[in-house]
């Protein structure tokens, strides 16, 4: 049984594509929902400029996350939002054992085979990371 979903969000098509496959199955098993976006950090960069990009990402990540509580507000569904900050694949893999989410949908972005095989993707890294069943969405 489906009780609390994950969803990771980053405003993406395939992310809007997991959101109404999130609020269909939430409605379906009376779950709780979880809604996630993840503000990545640069790789490199001096404090103060690291924490300015940080701030201005979360900013970002408050908007878009707007118009889904909007949504997800008005189809009755109990849910709470949250932005963290980290690589998305540890983020949403740590927020989900926190949540005791049983089930994490997100969408797959379809990046360039190249940046696939140098980084790897972040639906990848979760599927195969995570202990817990994972939905992704195309």
């Amino acid at each position: 049984m489906i009780k609390k979903i994950l969803l990771a969000y980053d405003g993406s098509e395939p992310a809007k594509k997991a959101l109404d496959t999130a609020l269909d199955l939430a409605r379906k098993y009376q779950a709780e929902l979880c809604v996630l976006t993840v503000a990545q950090p640069p790789d490199f960069g001096e404090d103060v400029e690291t924490e300015a990009i940080i701030e201005n990402s979360r900013n970002y990540h408050q908007r878009i996350l707007a118009p889904v509580k909007h949504l997800v507000g008005a189809s009755g569904i109990k849910a709470q939002f949250e932005v963290a900050v980290g690589h998305p694949a540890e983020q949403i893999i740590y927020h989900a054992d926190r949540y005791q989410a049983d089930l994490i949908v997100l969408g797959h972005r379809g990046k360039s085979l190249f940046r696939r095989l140098l980084l790897g993707s972040v639906s990848k890294q979760v599927t195969q990371y995570a202990d817990r069943t994972v939905l992704v969405v195309r």
